[in-house]
């Protein structure tokens, strides 16, 4: 007998309000959000770090593709982007940018999205949610 369970598209707003949860220091939110999307998504998100010699590496590229999107968010010290690429075969067919609100609404719709096909994400996300 299988439990009831929210199908993950229902929960949208919850990881929404986590990805947002960080959101208060914009460098404590980019690199919350790099290491809970490597977890939710190990093989669909790039995440680029960089560095000087004797500091932490510090996230400077978020990209997360699905399906047809390309997500992306990129810091310039304390500034970030949010763009969505249309792509085909891989290929970038069209970049807009976007507020940051409407790429974390499309960022938790991509996840709910890949929880339905993936365990791994989908205990990823439940786990995400938790904390």
């Amino acid at each position: 007998m299988a439990l009831d369970r929210p199908e993950p598209e229902l929960d949208i707003e919850l990881v929404t309000a986590s990805l947002r949860a960080d959101a208060s220091d914009l460098g404590a939110f980019v690199e919350a959000l790099a290491v809970k999307l490597e977890e939710a998504l190990p093989n669909g998100v790039r995440v680029d770090r960089r560095g000087g010699l004797f500091g932490a590496k510090k996230v400077r590229e978020i990209s997360v593709d699905a399906g047809d999107t390309r997500l992306r968010l990129d810091r310039d010290g304390a500034n970030i982007k949010t763009s969505r690429a249309r792509l085909s075969g891989g290929i970038v067919l069209k970049t807009e940018r976007i507020d940051t609100d409407e790429w974390l609404q499309e960022l938790g719709r991509a996840l709910a999205e890949q929880a339905r096909r993936s365990q791994v994400t989908r205990e990823a996300l439940e786990r995400m949610l938790e904390a």
